[in-house]
């Protein structure tokens, strides 16, 4: 009796050809589990009042995804399945953890404005992803379409790591403004900028196999040291710039009337995609 689900048989012939099982490749999806795992992390820790652990497993996880697409090209392991996971695990770890995160330490003393501008942030992070893997073969691929979700995270994680490390409570004062309506703002700032068609550089053009010159060695070196001097200060200043130079780029392209969109203003061939800026 021929069975459809196990083999095929070819009319006129006695030979049985198996259909072969679908994997899943275990090394990229390793890393995209320990970047759940990050973010997971986090909502636990900022949940126990370790807020400064929460902020650290935010930036780890952002550490884990920036590894696991470029593990699955190196290896040639890319599949549908790892896409898709990729996606739910970046909305976890910089969509939700950071809201929560930021709703616990600093905007539940807002009250209904608090989870407003939490939800705000979650949801735009939802909008992000699901816009960029609809729009991945229309795009400028050295830019990315509104701020990543990666570099949003790490606005809202920086900030309370700054603040935990300098010992001001989310209920505390910076400069005579409540420490609950920065973050009010920083929140909505960091969703809202997600979702605009801004380009923010996304540094696919540097390629890892291709060489560099010795000087480039050095600077990297001299960027670990400077982190190290005070990681809190430097990896939150480092993305304040970040947050601000898709603005930046954008008001440069508009001021010497270039398109300021990165989506392609042809797709009708495929080697015209993300070839316009």
């Amino acid at each position: 009796m021929h069975d459809g689900n196990e083999s095929d048989f070819a009319e006129g012939d006695a030979v049985v050809v198996k259909k072969r099982r679908k994997g899943i490749y275990i090394l990229p999806n390793l890393f995209t589990l320990a970047g759940l795992f990050g973010g997971f992390y986090a909502i636990v820790m900022a949940i126990n009042g370790r807020f400064d652990l929460a902020a650290v497993g935010i930036f780890g996880a952002m550490v884990l995804d920036s590894l696991d697409g470029r593990v699955a090209r190196m290896t040639n392991t890319q599949s549908a399945f790892g896409e898709q996971m990729d996606s739910l695990a970046d909305m976890v770890s910089f969509g939700a953890a950071p809201a929560l995160i930021a709703y616990v330490w600093a905007l539940k003393g807002l009250g209904r404005w608090g989870w407003i501008a939490a939800f705000v942030y979650c949801a735009c992070a939802a909008l992000r992803l699901a816009r960029f893997n609809v729009n991945t073969g229309v795009v400028d691929k050295r830019y990315f379409q509104g701020l990543p979700s990666p570099a949003a995270a790490a606005l809202i994680a920086g900030f309370i790591w700054l603040m935990t490390e300098s010992g001001i409570r989310g209920s505390g004062q910076l400069w005579g403004i409540g420490i609950p309506w920065i973050m009010f703002a920083l929140a909505l700032y960091a969703g809202l900028t997600m979702v605009t068609n801004v380009p923010f550089y996304s540094f696919k053009d540097v390629h890892m196999k291709k060489s560099v010159p010795f000087a480039v060695i050095v600077l990297i070196a001299l960027l670990i040291a400077v982190i190290n001097i005070d990681p809190p200060v430097v990896m939150f200043g480092l993305f304040v710039v970040y947050g601000l130079s898709g603005y930046f780029v954008y008001l440069v392209r508009k001021a010497k009337g270039k398109q300021t969109s990165v989506i392609s203003t042809s797709t009708e061939e495929p080697d015209e995609r993300g070839l316009h800026k």
